[in-house]
Order: structure tokens, then C-alpha cells, then sequence
């Protein structure tokens, strides 16, 4: 996700100002070589352009989970949660 609509810091040197990048701005200018590959751009370009997530998709489960037609086990769920953040570790 992007925000937009914020101001990049700026410093006055002599008469001339000068945006200093954001550190996040930095980092992906840092692995942007990695990315101009021949065979990663086109893949990279196709990510760039994909929504963060797929709301239909989100909503289509949504419902099936709403109308019972999706198992769910809630205790599953909680040990993949639990896994994930490093909980089962032990």
C-alpha cells in the first residue's frame, strides 16, 4: 500500500534547497539493481501493477463461510497463527 500526499523532507544548502529521500525510499532504490534483471522485470512489473489483496476473492469467501459451505476449524486457525508468530516453538 501507498501513501501519497506527504512531503519529502527538505534541508537549504546555500541558496539551494535539497529533498533528502524517506528511509523507506532508500532501501527500494538499494534493491532496485536486483530488480532490472531482464528476466525479473516483467515479473516485477505484474506484482507492481496487482491490487494488495483481491476484494472479490475476499468477499466470495466471505459469503461461502457465511452460508456454511466453507469448513472452518477455529483451532486450526490458532496453531497457524501460533506458528506463524513463533509461539510453537518451544
Amino acid at each position: 500500500m501507498k501513501i501519497t500526499g506527504a512531503t519529502p523532507p527538505t534541508v537549504t544548502i546555500g541558496t539551494q534547497r535539497v529533498s533528502t529521500p524517506a528511509p523507506a525510499e532508500t532501501a527500494r532504490a538499494a534493491a532496485a539493481p536486483a530488480l532490472q534483471s531482464e528476466v525479473l522485470q516483467p515479473a516485477a512489473e505484474a506484482l507492481r501493477a496487482m491490487p494488495d489483496f483481491d476484494a472479490a476473492r475476499v468477499a466470495e469467501l466471505r459469503d461461502a463461510l457465511a452460508k456454511g459451505e466453507l469448513p472452518f476449524d477455529p483451532g486450526r486457525l490458532a496453531g497457524l497463527i501460533q506458528r506463524f508468530h513463533g509461539g510453537g516453538r518451544g
